[in-house]
């Protein structure tokens, strides 16, 4: 039996016990946290359009039109006309024949994977995944072969030792440990020339990076089997969706408990995300915008010697190397009116279109001078490599071995 007290005690000594934060008011480039002013750099809200009057009206209008909740999941009486309507403006969006709306990201990446791979499978996962992907191969009851990250070489390998039984590669698109972006066009060839599927969680992509925003498979000009994405980070509302061929869509319909056993999403979630397409396709500037805004914060970061590593996006991670450090400089730095996240040893921030450029290039100041301050010099003690956390997998048969 787990002692409670005892681990509380024991993430706290490590620095890695957690509370939630509360934040009052819409999710804006600032809000008050805890009562107080700050500037919010740890946010998926990418695009800004969470608090958009737009999208705001939508989900009112559709409170209205539709009510509240979809009263039964998406098997029973829970889909409506408007989920309908998202799903063909998502596949439309993500390039793909059909969409598939679930509870959130986590739920479509558990209920993909779990579908597509089963006991005596392989499913090859990159070691940064996300940690729905991870969970998905858990559930599956597939072996999981985790390849060095964006280690093409090893994957070959892996592939080859697993004897015929692989079923599926799993990667994100956008990494959200990282902030870099996946070889989609070496991955894809390889999963066509081998006969495997490949998965893309493009949950950080969509909606702001590629062209027109439609996620990393287009920058790459790749088509993935499956592509999953998330409806709360650039569109600005909750929920996730699986994009996929039309026959994928009816496997999963009959296959993914994720989609048969949870709850529709709330139709004014719904209305709200196909309101951020819209508005993503009045407004593409937003994209370009994000980017500047990305690059301004990467820069200034990169200029005072912090190591940001392969990150091409919003997403920016610092590399500390030491959990406690990383923890001293995110609680310094919301002293200072910084919201950071720390992430293990690390600090990940992220960029919004809704930021001004110089208060990032501020904000990047500031961490140098904290970081300082609290005897971490970023020039001397930058790591080049992020170690993925112990523990990733319960089980990693065939085992991960030095190609």
């Amino acid at each position: 039996m787990v002692e409670i007290e005892a681990r509380l005690d024991e993430l706290r000594t490590m620095g890695l016990r957690r509370r939630i934060r509360l934040v009052s008011g819409p999710q804006g480039p600032h809000v008050l946290l805890d009562g107080k002013p700050v500037l919010l750099l740890c946010s998926d809200n990418f695009l800004g359009l969470a608090d958009h009057a737009k999208v705001r009206k939508a989900a009112a209008d559709a409170a209205v039109r539709w009510g509240a909740g979809a009263g039964a999941s998406r098997l029973a009486s829970g889909t409506m006309t408007v989920h309908r309507r998202l799903e063909e403006r998502l596949a439309e969006f993500a390039g793909l024949a059909s969409a598939l709306l679930f509870g959130s990201g986590y739920l479509a990446n558990i209920g993909a994977i779990a579908a597509l791979a089963r006991p005596g499978d392989v499913v090859f996962c990159d070691e940064y995944a996300h940690a729905s992907i991870v969970d998905g191969c858990r559930l599956s009851g597939a072996d999981a072969f985790v390849y060095g990250h964006c280690d093409i070489e090893h994957l070959r390998w892996g592939i080859g030792d697993a004897g015929g039984r692989g079923a599926l590669i799993a990667t994100e698109g956008v990494f959200s440990a990282t902030g870099g972006v996946a070889p989609l066009d070496e991955l894809a060839e390889l999963a066509e020339r081998r006969g495997l599927r490949l998965l893309v969680d493009d949950a950080n992509g969509l909606g702001t990076f590629g062209p027109g925003g439609r996620g990393a498979c287009a920058e790459a000009g790749i088509e993935a089997d499956v592509i999953t994405g998330s409806l709360g980070h650039a569109f600005g509302s909750c929920g996730g969706f699986v994009a996929c061929d039309r026959q994928m869509a009816s496997y999963l319909v009959n296959s993914a408990h994720t989609l048969e056993c949870s709850g529709a999403l709330p139709p004014p979630a719904v209305a709200a995300a196909r309101a951020a397409l819209d508005e993503l396709a009045r407004r593409p500037d937003r994209i370009a915008r994000l980017g500047a805004n990305a690059a301004a914060l990467r820069g200034e970061l990169r200029g005072l010697g912090f190591d940001v590593g392969d990150s091409r996006t919003q997403i920016i991670v610092l590399r500390l190397g030491d959990v406690a450090l990383a923890a001293e400089i995110r609680d310094r730095a919301l002293e200072q009116g910084i919201f950071v996240q720390a992430a293990g040893a690390d600090l990940r921030l992220t960029a919004l279109a809704s930021h001004r450029e110089e208060e990032l290039r501020a904000a990047a100041r500031t961490l140098a001078h904290l970081s300082r301050a609290a005897g971490f010099e970023p020039r001397a003690r930058g790591l080049t490599v992020l170690d993925p956390a112990p523990g990733l997998f319960d089980h990693e048969a065939p085992a991960r071995r030095a190609a």
